[in-house]
């Protein structure tokens, strides 16, 4: 039988010299503080997107996959039964989640609106106009947002049904009285937000509008609006976070399954005596993903400065 003698690949000095830089520059990038914030952001960013992922992949796991005792990172398949079970009419345990959504629609964009438009007079008036007693209001406001609504919600009740009584109108399933008491949550943080904002815009702005001939809406609307953009869609976003999101008041105010908003829906869903987590964590995602998507679509107003070009000289 022949001998076969293998001799050694020759060792490429190009590749050697290269691997031998890299290794370098990886030593001298990588420092104590740079390694440190690196973690502390891998951190961070798995236990914000980590409890998304398990909300989503979820929702096409069957019910043994996520009551196992083993955990099931990964669905089988893409199972679509929870969804077909929330929009689909022919399905047995049909939900007619879709009314729901609209519902909470028809609760969260008028209350953004709203707590907006008055919101920005209101700080307006706190950040430029001079009357005794200024501080005093604002930190007062400030102060009753800092109650739990659970505190709130009996006097706010009691209140808004005596002037029901007197005018004429039901306190409970109205989506209408459901706005009001969102802007009893809203309002005191989007006063303040805007008030601290429009303090920060240069007051020469608004006084060369003045003297160009504007009124003092004049000078609202065409100076100091366009400047407060960011302010103002970033109280929109929270403040349509809140309704989006709210459970506690809709849970008093809405007996009539037909205007449930989807956190009582959901809520309706989970305390089924049938345990459908599946189905729970479809409606979640969906509840989700429009704020998720809103963030990202005006992303470039939240990073713009607020009086970029506002004054020059």
């Amino acid at each position: 039988m022949a001998n076969y003698h293998y001799s050694e690949e020759p060792t490429n000095p190009y590749r050697h010299n290269e691997r031998q830089n890299i290794i370098m520059h990886l030593s001298h990038w990588i420092t104590w503080p740079r390694f440190i914030l690196a973690l502390t952001l891998t951190f961070f960013l798995t236990g914000i997107l980590f409890p998304f992922y398990w909300m989503v992949s979820s929702s096409f796991k069957t019910y043994a996959e996520i009551g196992g005792r083993r955990p099931v990172y990964i669905p089988s398949a893409l199972r679509w039964e929870a969804y077909r079970e929330l929009f689909d009419p022919a399905n047995p345990s049909f939900q007619n989640f879709g009314i729901n959504i609209l519902n909470s629609i028809k609760v969260s964009i008028p209350t953004a609106i709203v707590a907006v438009i008055l919101a920005t007079f209101g700080a307006y008036a706190v950040a430029r106009l001079r009357f005794r007693g200024k501080n005093i209001l604002l930190n007062s406001i400030l102060l009753i947002y800092l109650f739990p609504g659970v505190l709130l919600i009996i006097p706010l009740f009691a209140m808004i049904a005596q002037i029901g009584a007197h005018i004429g109108f039901d306190v409970q399933d109205n989506l209408p009285v459901l706005i009001v008491t969102y802007l009893a949550q809203t309002l005191p943080v989007a006063l303040y937000m805007l008030a601290n904002y429009f303090r920060t815009i240069p007051s020469e702005v608004e006084q060369a509008g003045l003297i160009d001939g504007c009124s003092h809406m004049g000078v609202i609307w065409r100076i100091t609006l366009p400047l407060a953009i960011p302010a103002l869609v970033s109280v929109a976003i929270y403040t349509f976070m809140i309704a989006w999101n709210e459970f506690l008041y809709a849970f008093v105010f809405l007996n009539d399954r037909a205007l449930f908003t989807m956190p009582i829906k959901i809520n309706t869903i989970f305390n089924d005596p049938s345990p459908r987590p599946h189905v729970v964590m479809a409606a979640s995602t969906i509840m989700t993903l429009p704020v998720v998507f809103l963030f990202l679509a005006l992303e470039k107003y939240l990073e713009q400065g607020l009086t970029a070009g506002g004054v020059k000289g």
